[in-house]
């Protein structure tokens, strides 16, 4: 084992040898660009409405309250669902309108020409033969001018029904705004945090960079007096490299978080936009016994469920009172040419549908089977808003947990890198241990900025969960 192990190193020192030996494969790779540079966005395409850059993007970091703040105001979904509610607002003026008096005018004007003919009677000494048919061509104008008024008198309530399911149509809508006021701002919130974490990995891989570059420099003296192989300043050539991929790739995350975070806000995606950074733990203290009652009652989806069955309860009585007939008191005053002679009606009318092959038998079933499954599906928001609130609250936990353990590797990982180090410099570690050591602490601290962003992104859905924005 022993032999196999040193031949295996002997194969490694060569391939890393064989790398550093070729630089024309060095001289082949592209020139990376500076990755603490931020990248240069897109420019906005020619005749696109605008989107909004607010002011305070370009003056300073944005807090999380900010940011919300400006999605409420500029996220085009938002806007859609306030459209959609404003519109369901005007069904209600409809629904109630056939209460209301109807008015209606109504002019016509015609030419009329009418063409006859006859045949004189028998004259004395003229034959029938010679007799001729007289045609008599005669034209006139006719014009009427009416006004008719209306009003519904009863209809056994099937217009208020019919308000009271319109009007709870409308209240729908509006949870639908709040619902994608509440979507909006978790998004908002993850984004968030996914910028600042991108922005701290940088930050975690900068500094690996650093010490990568402190152990290719002591590698290189110790090579240059002949205490250490060449293998180790290979090494450390490899393990520079790796870190400025790490940081390249850090750094383009930051630009996608941004990206991201600007299609959230609504607003320009080219946006520089800079976070404060707040990703540190602070304990987040709630009332256990009350976090599924407070779900219950502030989230949008329960109300939702609710009015809903309450517009399905408005239409099945509705249906019901279709079978009745309707009352209505109808007039209709004008006058007529030629001698525009006054002209009027006035008077009472009862419609009443006695049979019409089944149909509104068959739309009030339908009104009932629809009223009960909006009654299920309010218990069916309940069961899964309890079940969102239990499942927040558990990653919250868990990844309140994991921020303490994640802070002990680091303290551990830096103890580690230190002590590897120190037995470098002094000739009696090995170059792979102080790459471990290396490698293992930039993960520590990369799994520590991970848990940070996990914990304040529970938090966020656990209040979205809780219908807090």
């Amino acid at each position: 084992m022993t032999a196999f192990r040193a031949r295996a190193r002997r194969i490694v020192t060569g391939l890393l040898l064989g790398l550093a030996a070729c630089p024309a494969v060095a001289v082949a790779q592209p020139t990376a660009a500076d990755p603490m540079k931020p990248r240069e966005p897109l420019p906005a395409p020619a005749g696109l409405r605008p989107f909004v850059t607010p002011s305070q993007i370009a003056e300073r970091e944005l807090t999380l309250e900010e940011a919300v703040a400006i999605a409420l105001d500029n996220q085009p979904q938002i806007l859609a669902r306030v459209g959609d509610y404003l519109a369901a607002q005007q069904r209600v003026a409809q629904a109630l309108s056939p209460l209301l008096p109807q008015l209606s005018g109504l002019w016509n004007g015609f030419e009329n020409q009418t063409v006859s003919q006859s045949t004189p009677s028998a004259t004395a000494g003229v034959p029938v033969s010679m007799r001729r048919t007289v045609t008599a061509t005669s034209q006139s104008v006719s014009t009427t001018a009416s006004i008719t008024a209306s009003q519904l008198l009863w209809d056994f309530g099937k217009t208020w029904a019919a308000t009271d399911a319109a009007r709870a149509g409308a209240e729908s809508s509006r949870q639908d705004v709040e619902l994608q006021k509440d979507l909006i701002a978790l998004a908002v919130k993850e984004s968030y945090f996914n910028q600042l974490f991108a922005a701290r990995l940088v930050v975690v891989n900068a500094q690996a960079v650093d010490r990568a570059e402190l152990n290719l420099r002591s590698a290189r003296g110790f090579f240059e007096v002949g205490t250490r192989p060449k293998f180790d300043v290979t090494r450390a050539e490899v393990d520079v490299a790796n870190a400025r991929l790490d940081l390249i790739r850090s750094q383009n995350a930051v630009s996608l978080a941004r990206i991201a975070l600007n299609t959230a806000m609504g607003i320009a995606v080219n946006a520089p936009t800079r976070v404060k950074d707040i990703l540190a733990y602070e304990v987040f203290t709630l009332d256990r016994e009350s976090l599924v009652a407070e779900a219950l009652s502030r989230r949008p989806e329960h109300r939702q469920a609710k009015v809903r069955f309450e517009a399905a309860e408005a239409t099945a009585r509705q249906t019901f009172r279709d079978f009745f007939p309707n009352v209505v008191a109808s007039g209709t005053y004008g006058a007529q040419r030629p001698d525009m002679n006054e002209i009027y009606s006035f008077g009472v009318q009862l419609n009443w549908s006695i049979f019409d092959g089944g149909n509104k038998i068959a739309k009030y079933r339908e009104s009932l089977a629809a009223r009960d499954a909006a009654q299920a599906r309010i218990r069916d928001a309940e069961l899964s808003i309890w079940q969102q609130v239990e499942q927040a609250h558990v990653s919250l936990i868990e990844a309140e947990e994991r921020i303490g353990a994640a802070g002990k590797a680091v303290e551990s990982a830096q103890e580690n890198f230190r002590l590897g180090q120190g037995r470098f410099d002094a000739g009696v570690g090995t170059i792979i241990e102080l790459t471990d050591a290396q490698l293992a602490l930039t993960r520590a601290q990369s799994v520590e900025a991970q848990a940070l962003t996990d914990y304040r992104i529970a938090i966020a859905r656990l209040e979205r969960a809780l219908g807090r924005r």
